[in-house]
């Protein structure tokens, strides 16, 4: 992650758009900023949300209300409650989520 030439700002999350974005159950909602490198997102599961696909991108990524599961490939879970966080680097091990009451994330990658 490159953090240069990122000048000081505010982001108001309720300004920006939300974009649908695919699942294989539920709804992902997400509002993104891009600064440089960096893509900062809010991002709203409905309950019921199953991911469609294994992630491989890196994240770092902070649970603000919900509650979030979490399965890595090798068949670990982990289970992330509001105040909770993760974090998992570029191709480390591939992960997929759903959100079966629903959850709110920060995620910075």
């Amino acid at each position: 992650m490159n953090r240069q030439n990122i000048p000081f700002g505010t982001t108001d999350w309720s300004s920006v758009e939300p974009v649908e974005k695919s699942a294989q159950a539920g709804k992902a909602f997400w509002r993104t900023q891009q600064f440089g490198d960096v893509r900062v997102r809010m991002v709203e599961y409905t309950a019921g949300y199953v991911s469609d696909h294994w992630c491989v991108k890196g994240h770092i990524l902070l649970c603000l209300q919900g509650e979030l599961h979490t399965e890595l490939e090798d068949g670990r879970t982990f289970t992330l409650k509001a105040g909770m966080s993760y974090q998992v680097a570029d191709n480390a091990e591939p992960h997929r989520s759903t959100a079966p009451l629903g959850a709110k994330l920060f995620i910075v990658d």
